[in-house]
């Protein structure tokens, strides 16, 4: 089971905000939890409510 590298980690953090930005305006940030090969993707609307969005697998490559 591979685990993400920080690079990935950073460089996965800084898509899905900017994706976020043009795709989702209603949200107000993005949050990212890393567990194992796992990233788990939160979004927060303007009010403070939280909601999951999804759940990223690692395949050992930023690209898969």
């Amino acid at each position: 089971m591979p685990t993400m590298p920080e690079s990935t980690k950073s460089s996965l953090a800084q898509k899905l905000t900017t994706r976020a930005r043009t795709t989702w305006p209603q949200l107000a940030a993005v949050h990212i939890r890393h567990r194992g090969q796992f990233a788990y993707v939160d979004g927060e609307l303007a009010d403070g409510e939280g909601i999951k969005l999804m759940r990223l697998r690692y395949g050992g490559s930023a690209t898969t």
